[in-house]
């Protein structure tokens, strides 16, 4: 176990500490109505952490605080962790951004596209070009989610079993095949959705370097970044430190306990799309090689120019999630002037963001209200932990933004 612990005082850090007492009062309130069990957040400039809150309960029934070893359910911000793990095949020149996905997943080559109609009656026509590694790491490869109940090609994927994107008692090279046989959304490349592309991905992965997700994630990316506590399940010995998972009542009076991502033993289904669990320290760990770009503590696992890229807007044009986003499901002011790297969404417009944001900052969220972000410009990195799957959109994030912006005293 490593633990992640304040390391210098925030004016050292160019942080003001009123704001940043506010930033804690703020979130305590969503304690205090019963709207989050406990959290923790985190503010690093540097590589060095300045801020560091914890409060509430990792177990409310339990009477369990959190604490700063708590263990989080990552969800998506398993994502970034995928991406860097495809990256590294890049540059060892055993994948490419621009092969076909079917050169890795054959079940890929005859892949079709909605044309209209539904269910029975869906009509699909055959894919004007492949899908490519990119547009699985870009959310453009035409796949989507069951959840969404906005295109019927979501349907489809529900009348499969993927309402949680798993078919049940896949694993993941099964699930894959599932993905492959329906039809895409959209042609690759043209519209941005996210969707279980993370996941096919992930199964690249696995192909190209011969070993399962878990065990080339601990031998490739964990160890060598001391990363103790992530990974795909956990031991009796970390199972008490792992936060209870709450869900938002339906009538909105708080929230209560609800099923979270199994862990205890090996899941038959390894997600790249969001499999994971860590503690703030492993997060931290993550953010800062992603800051350093590519470096942390003498181990490199990328170069400074895959970084750049992963970093950087991808989609056509410099387009935004929303411009370029499939709609109904991403026609939202939240996805006004972000647009999306390999794995990470990235400010391209701070003018246009919801909440302020600095130019080049990227990072990504997951379903149980956690997050990430690294500002470069300001040489910051957040993290933001909780557990609880909201019914609606908190107004967390953008509030956690701000706050955060407010506390950095030499813009």
């Amino acid at each position: 176990m490593a633990l992640l612990w304040q390391e210098v005082e925030p004016r050292e850090a160019g942080l003001d500490p009123k704001a940043l007492d506010r930033l804690d009062r703020h979130l305590a309130h969503y304690v205090s109505e019963g709207r989050l069990p406990g959290h923790l957040v985190s503010v690093a400039r540097g590589g060095r952490v300045a801020h560091l809150a914890v409060h509430g309960h990792r177990d409310i029934a339990a009477g369990l605080p959190v604490e700063a070893d708590t263990l989080w359910r990552i969800y998506s911000m398993t994502k970034p962790v995928t991406s860097v793990a495809a990256l590294m095949l890049v540059e060892e020149g055993r994948l490419s951004l621009d092969d076909p996905v079917a050169r890795h997943l054959p079940a890929f080559a005859d892949a079709r596209v909605y044309d209209s109609g539904s269910g029975a009656r869906t009509r699909t026509r055959p894919a004007r070009g492949p899908i490519l590694i990119r547009h699985l790491m870009t959310h453009t490869a035409g796949l989507t989610f069951g959840f969404y109940h906005t295109h019927p090609v979501d349907a489809l994927y529900r009348e499969a079993g993927l309402e949680s994107s798993v078919p049940p008692g896949a694993d993941l090279a099964e699930a894959v095949e599932v993905y492959a046989s329906l039809p895409l959304q959209f042609e690759p490349g043209t519209q941005w959705n996210y969707s279980v592309a993370s996941n096919v991905l992930g199964r690249v992965i696995e192909v190209v370097s011969g070993q399962p997700l878990d065990g080339y994630f601990a031998e490739r990316i964990f160890g060598p970044l001391g990363m103790p506590d992530a990974g795909f399940q956990v031991s009796d010995a970390q199972a008490v430190r792992l936060a209870e998972m709450y869900g938002e009542k339906e009538d909105g009076t708080g929230i209560e306990p609800i099923p979270g991502l199994p862990l205890r033993g090996r899941p038959r289904f390894l997600s790249g799309s969001g499999g994971l669990v860590a503690s703030a320290y492993d997060v931290h760990r993550f953010m800062e090689l992603l800051r350093r770009r590519g470096e942390l503590d003498g181990v490199r696992l990328l170069a400074p120019q895959t970084v750049d890229m992963m970093t950087t807007n991808q989609l056509p044009g410099g387009a935004d999630l929303r411009s370029f986003g499939s709609r109904p499901a991403h026609d939202e002011p939240g996805n006004d002037g972000v647009g999306f790297g390999l794995g990470v969404s990235v400010v391209i417009d701070p003018d246009r963001t919801v909440a302020p944001a600095g130019l080049g900052t990227f990072g990504w969220s997951g379903v149980a209200t956690t997050t990430f972000w690294v500002d470069p410009g300001r040489d910051l990195t957040v993290q933001f932990m909780t557990q609880v799957r909201p019914r609606t959109s908190h107004t967390i994030f953008p509030d956690l933004k701000r706050l955060v912006h407010e506390a950095v005293e030499d813009d």
